[in-house]
């Protein structure tokens, strides 16, 4: 079963007379399980793909079916339950709360979900961060700890509403060489456990390689 289906995905910006053809006719299978890595320049339309595939934005024209659902017409409020129930996102900036734990982090998405699954929702998120190995940090607050172990956060996060699919945009972005490599090792790894289907956006040829299909975007259009 195929989690992403996307046809003739196209994104056009306007601003007065200027149209930028971001995303032009871009169709993209991606199956259940499959880790994927997007690659391209600055400018190429990766950070507009991302946005359609992780729904929070929508095309200008094509299909795109997350999981079966039809999603590319759906408005705000539906496209944020897709989110929440479908999608989990690894950003390069981390995007924790400050003054906030560890634990607070990884439980917030959990506030959101209204479909009971992960039951008490303080034993899913300590059970998230026991699995990117920061059980000794949980009532830790972003500011005490290392690029690195934010990133964990960002990942347990990420992955305790147990999604569909999870997005990492520049996930390694932020990070020296050594403390990304251990990134992307623990994403694959999580990603077989849970049989999660996973996409990295990334300018790194290193993390590209790791994965088993590689997508190449060039002035908007797969190559």
């Amino acid at each position: 079963m195929n989690v992403i289906e996307a046809r003739g995905l196209a994104k056009t910006y306007r601003s007065g007379k200027n149209e930028v053809h971001a995303l032009q006719g871009v169709d993209l299978d991606v199956a259940s399980g499959e880790m994927v890595a997007i690659m391209g320049s600055s400018g190429s339309g990766k950070s507009t793909l991302m946005n359609l595939l992780g729904c929070l934005d929508r095309p200008t024209s094509g299909t795109y079916r997350l999981d079966g659902e039809k999603v590319e017409s759906l408005g705000r409020d539906a496209l944020a339950d897709v989110r929440n129930r479908k999608i989990g996102f690894v950003f390069q900036g981390f995007n924790l709360l400050p003054r906030t734990s560890a634990l607070e982090n990884v439980e917030l998405p959990l506030l959101y979900d209204r479909t009971g699954r992960a039951g008490s929702t303080k034993d899913a998120a300590r059970d998230a961060l026991l699995r990117v190995g920061l059980g000794e940090r949980m009532s830790h607050e972003p500011s005490e700890l290392s690029g690195g172990q934010q990133q964990r956060v960002a990942i347990a996060r990420a992955l305790v509403t147990r999604p569909a699919l999870i997005l990492a945009d520049e996930p390694t972005g932020n990070l020296d060489s050594h403390t990304g490599a251990e990134i992307v090792d623990l994403l694959v790894g999580l990603r077989a456990d849970q049989n999660t289907t996973l996409i990295i956006a990334t300018h790194d040829a290193n993390v590209a390689l790791r994965a088993p299909k590689v997508v190449q975007l060039v002035d908007g259009q797969i190559q």
